[in-house]
């Protein structure tokens, strides 16, 4: 099999499954595929069986490994970005400070970079989705939790120890706020993610909700998902329309002191709550320009990711390519 260009890997790490990717140095995906991350014994397999899989998928494609320009990884949690040193992550089975960069570099025999994987999917829009062209973004991902890259002049801020763009953690309900998982109350991710829209839809219905939509899909499922918020909103439902809209109100809100801060050209709403679409995307933008500074919202556009779940895989790709400079 003969190559126009060389290929890099992108790799997208998770705490279930890792998907893998032969990228072209335009930020097109060539090939695609996925394991199982075996976070068993302390995390000792992962790196191997990345390496695993791709000599495997060479064997497949015919290729050489002295096509791969190198590997590119996204990784949940902190990362140093320069030692390529995972410093805590919770799902993954390795101890503090994994040196995740040393280990794969000696499975493979290939340069491996390192990166957050919100990092990832923010470069991933910026190289080929949404933000392609735009040097200066935010991206949010509206998932299970929430995350956030943020990148200026075209480079990902990273902060002092990796932790910069923890847009999911900025305080939204400074007191009285809904439990977060990091610890601290009132953070974004309790209201905006997936998990939040539920915990909020569900004390609306035990206030107000006898009848409607929710309160039938609640006495059906025994739950209820944010889809069906926001199908329930679609066809009108009150209930469900007030809990949108306060979704939209923390999240515009707090966009707003992002663009006032950063000024990016755009802002990028990925994950699965944004697969809501305009109902949620349109009355954001009219809370976000309620609160944004008037130059600001004058040159700060917000768009729906475009990638999806390939976002994370392409900007770890290009992490190979910009450290090359190809």
């Amino acid at each position: 099999m003969k190559l126009e260009n060389q290929w890099i890997v992108g790799v997208d790490l998770g705490g279930t499954t890792t998907k893998l990717a032969f990228v072209n140095t335009n930020g097109e995906i060539a090939h695609k595929w996925e394991i199982h991350t075996d976070n068993s014994d302390e995390g000792l397999n992962i790196t191997t069986n990345i390496a695993k899989a791709i000599d495997e998928k060479l064997v497949e494609l015919g290729i050489s490994k002295k096509d791969l320009l190198g590997i590119g990884m996204g990784a949940p949690g902190p990362v140093n970005y320069e030692k390529g040193v995972i410093i805590n992550a919770v799902n993954l089975g390795w101890k503090d400070h994994y040196p995740l960069k040393e280990r794969l570099e000696t499975e493979t025999a290939l340069l491996v970079m390192i990166e957050n994987d919100a990092n990832c999917a923010a470069l991933g829009e910026m190289w080929n989705g949404a933000g392609k062209g735009a040097k200066n973004l935010v991206c949010v991902t509206l998932g299970t939790g929430v995350g956030g890259g943020v990148i200026a002049n075209g480079d990902i801020v990273r902060g002092i120890n990796g932790a910069a763009g923890e847009i999911g953690h900025i305080t939204a309900i400074p007191s009285g706020g809904a439990q977060c998982n990091c610890g601290k109350t009132g953070c974004l991710e309790t209201i905006t993610s997936a998990t939040g829209i539920v915990r909020i839809a569900k004390e609306e219905l035990v206030k107000n909700g006898t009848n409607g939509f929710l309160a039938e899909k609640l006495a059906e499922n025994g739950t209820i998902s944010a889809k069906d918020v926001f199908d329930a909103a679609r066809n009108n439902d009150t209930l469900a329309s007030k809990v949108v809209d306060e979704v939209a109100f923390h999240l515009g809100f707090v966009l707003a002191n992002i663009a006032n801060t950063l000024n990016p050209e755009l802002i990028v709403l990925g994950g699965g709550v944004s697969r809501a679409g305009t109902i949620l995307l349109n009355q954001v933008k009219e809370k976000f320009t309620k609160f944004a500074f008037s130059p600001v919202k004058e040159s700060t556009d917000i768009a729906l990711a475009t990638l999806g779940n390939d976002a994370g895989v392409i900007g770890a790709a290009w992490l190979i390519k910009n450290h090359k400079k190809i």
